[in-house]
């Protein structure tokens, strides 16, 4: 368990740098929809019950959503004549899930709450409250989100960091969002939980970087485990935890043993604990201090949710996350 005080110290400080997405608060429902956070983390629990994914899952909406027009709950919204889909784009299609775990989310606030809590903040509450009940840490999540009315599908597919992408490309496009390589490192140990298909890593596996040979990266028995689950051809949707040493502890820091280790599942993951990288001693940290990499990643997480928030009168309260008001 992270240290309360910790926690409290290293989120005031993130806290006190968002000055300028002032209309965001902690406190923001406290008077309108009091119980807000509690709905959605009933209705997580529910599904965690049949679907153990589902909080890997929330989360992954979350940041997929904040990395495209900001956290606006685009991603949520289906085609129509007006809105090519995000869910189409090439790093949601057939990955991203947990749309309606949103909706059943969205319809149990509605009943106790009507018009009051947009789908951006539903998605950042359920995001916050899926790291906790696995075994995650806690804070005090910034609200006060309105929800966009269009969406952004080339945005999807050119600013979400794909599994195969060098560590200086995905480190620009963190950077272009006012995210640091702390946040880099902190976020991607979202990947201590969760599922990947074998199309975002098989190359690794069978012909990295144009070659027939494996990564060399890659911890020999780990890639022989790997190779019999994700072959050349016919298991593009085979799926593998990405922590698999601890895949049912829930939210810990082992996803930066793995790297230490060569198990780390996505190149991208991988290249966080090569030589000369940058990251390469904040992954240490984080293998050495549990505690630090809770208080990183919460610090983040609201550093993330800030990402260019609709607020005031700008967009709009969605009464159904899937479509804007009025289609």
């Amino acid at each position: 368990m992270s240290s309360p005080l910790l926690v409290a110290t290293t989120l005031l400080l993130a806290l006190l740098s968002v000055g300028s997405n002032g209309q965001l608060s902690a406190t923001f429902y406290s008077t309108t929809c009091p119980n807000v956070s509690t709905i959605v983390r009933g209705v997580i629990t529910n599904a965690l019950q049949s679907d153990p994914r589902i909080a890997a899952s929330l989360v992954r909406l979350h940041f997929h959503d904040c990395f495209v027009n900001g956290c606006d709950a685009s991603i949520l919204l289906d085609n129509s004549d007006t809105i090519q889909s995000e869910k189409d784009a090439f790093p949601n299609r057939n990955s991203a899930r947990g749309y309606d775990v949103v909706d059943n989310i969205k319809t149990a606030v509605e009943n106790v709450c009507p018009g009051t809590v947009s789908c951006a903040d539903i998605l950042t509450i359920a995001a916050t409250q899926s790291v906790n009940l696995a075994g995650g840490p806690s804070w005090n999540v910034l609200l006060g989100r309105r929800d966009g009315t269009t969406a952004n599908q080339a945005g999807a597919n050119n600013n979400l960091p794909a599994p195969s992408e060098g560590r200086t490309s995905i480190t620009r496009k963190f950077s272009n969002l006012g995210l640091d390589t702390t946040d880099l490192v902190a976020l991607s140990g979202a990947h201590t939980f969760g599922l990947a298909r074998c199309i975002t890593y098989k190359d690794r596996l069978h012909g990295f970087n144009g070659t027939t040979n494996p990564d060399p990266t890659l911890d020999s028995a780990y890639l022989a485990t790997l190779r019999r689950s994700c072959q050349p051809t016919g298991t593009d949707n085979a799926l593998t935890d990405l922590d698999p040493t601890s895949p049912t502890n829930g939210f810990d820091n082992g996803y930066f043993v793995n790297l230490r280790n060569g198990r780390g599942l996505l190149q991208s993951d991988q290249e966080l604990f090569s030589d000369g990288n940058p990251t390469l001693a904040i992954v240490n940290r984080f293998i050495n201090n549990q505690n630090d990499f809770f208080n990183s990643f919460a610090a983040s997480m609201i550093k993330m949710g800030n990402i260019s928030p609709l607020t005031g009168t700008n967009g709009q309260i969605r009464t159904d996350c899937k479509r804007v008001n009025g289609n």
